[in-house]
């Protein structure tokens, strides 16, 4: 019984940090309100961690949802990389989260991070753009290493504080499966368990 009571306890524990560490929805700011109280943004060296040293990136245009809620665009590009990727290495969790961006910066996709991971919702199993969202399934992290991971290389790729091994892929799919759509895309690189494709080009 007291060890019934103490699994119990710790598992409360998990989910507690894991609840804390999810970042939090702030006030939604409009792209002409963000440049006129902070201009600087737009000149922002950002700072990341990478392969044990610090790497500067400058930006002079940085690009900036709109409208900006970056915490909640934050937390939709982690819990997809998260879901999709937790068991890759750091480059296939970042390759993941960058075509998440290139859909976002793409016409043929919504124009908010939020919007492309939700693309096709959630009411139709397995009908939606990334099958965790509506697959039935509780989409809360359960594993608290991992998520921390997730929400750390989601920052990182956010803040364009890294380049994009896909070069540009606006799809992908795991190693072990073979879906019709491939045959119509251009497949690019192989990362970790997933291949990654781009569109034809019209010629």
């Amino acid at each position: 019984m007291a060890f019934g009571w103490t699994y119990r306890f710790q598992a409360w524990l998990a989910r507690r940090r894991i609840a804390r560490s999810r970042p939090r929805a702030r006030k939604t700011v409009t792209l002409p309100e963000l440049k006129l109280r902070t201009p600087w943004v737009l000149a922002l060296f950002v700072t990341a961690v990478y392969s044990g040293g610090w790497v500067m990136v400058l930006r002079s245009s940085l690009p900036v949802p709109n409208p900006v809620h970056v915490e909640q665009e934050l937390s939709c590009l982690a819990l997809n990389i998260y879901h999709e990727a937790r068991g890759e290495p750091g480059e296939g969790k970042l390759a993941v989260a960058h075509v998440v961006l290139n859909r976002v910066e793409d016409s043929r996709f919504p124009d908010s991070i939020c919007a492309v991971v939700q693309q096709g919702g959630y009411k139709r199993r397995w009908r939606c753009q990334f099958t965790w969202w509506c697959d039935g399934r509780s989409d809360d992290p359960t594993e608290l290493a991992a998520w921390e991971d997730s929400v750390f290389h989601a920052r990182r790729v956010l803040w364009r504080a890294t380049e994009d091994p896909t070069k540009g892929a606006l799809w992908y799919h795991a190693d072990y499966v073979s879906p019709a759509w491939s045959k119509t895309k251009v497949e690019g690189p192989t990362i970790g368990r997933h291949i990654f494709y781009s569109a034809r080009t019209r010629g």
